[in-house]
């Protein structure tokens, strides 16, 4: 085993679910599963005890639900811990409001051992494991039934201001679903500057990845779903 290997919570109200996931995980010479919740009370409870890198969170289980413990994660350890949320095949509305509540990412329960293998290894390095046009596509299905408020949509736009205008033009084209070389092209820059773009983006408006980006641009209207 690593040195330091990726120590991983698994949340999954059923019990075959995570012994599943933990024989794929602990034959990983970088990782190493060090406690199980069988709901997301018991996730937030043990996250605060075992300081696990990430969390595989279920998000329908009994007591507190997967959106609700990732949210309470992302308030309380955000620096410490990521959360990658797992879902059943048809995504729905609790995936957007976990993404919204701090998740790093969301990926399919049916998804094979390389990909949650992977996808752990990018949650656990400050990546996100969404492609940006998947995540467009969850929000434009999802956020007409999750409408904000005033009090948020004014809140949200107040957090846009210390924004350049620059950096608005480019928050828009990452909200759009777009990669850094597609932006690159379009607002005729380099692709090293947009990446120094996004890092102030990041740090202006203290978000965690690309995803809460593209949340973030839905939520003050700053993109709009389409049609």
């Amino acid at each position: 085993m690593t040195q330091n290997p990726i120590r991983l919570l698994l949340a999954d109200d059923q019990a075959m679910v995570r012994a599943g996931f933990r024989m794929v995980l602990d034959a990983q010479t970088d990782m190493s599963v060090i406690g199980e919740a069988g709901d997301g009370a018991e996730a937030v409870r043990l996250t605060g005890e075992l300081s696990p890198d990430v969390v595989l969170m279920d998000i329908r289980m009994p007591t507190m639900d997967g959106v609700e413990a990732t949210r309470r994660i992302s308030e309380a350890y955000a620096d410490a811990t990521r959360v990658l949320v797992l879902t059943t095949f048809d995504l729905d509305e609790y995936v957007y409001a976990a993404l919204q509540a701090g998740a790093s990412g969301f990926l399919l329960k049916d998804a094979g051992p390389a990909e949650l293998l992977a996808a752990i290894r990018a949650v656990h390095s400050g990546e996100s494991v969404v492609a940006p046009s998947a995540t467009r596509r969850l929000l434009e299905r999802f956020l007409p039934s999750l409408p904000a408020g005033p009090l948020e949509q004014r809140n949200a736009q107040e957090r846009l201001s210390v924004l350049t205008e620059r950096e608005r033009e480019i928050l828009v084209e990452v909200g759009r679903g777009l990669t850094n070389s597609e932006i690159a092209g379009k607002l005729f820059l380099a692709e090293a500057t947009v990446k120094t773009h996004i890092g102030h983006i990041l740090a202006k408006l203290n978000l965690r990845d690309r995803i809460q980006m593209v949340v973030l641009a839905y939520d003050t209207g700053l993109v709009k779903p389409q049609p």
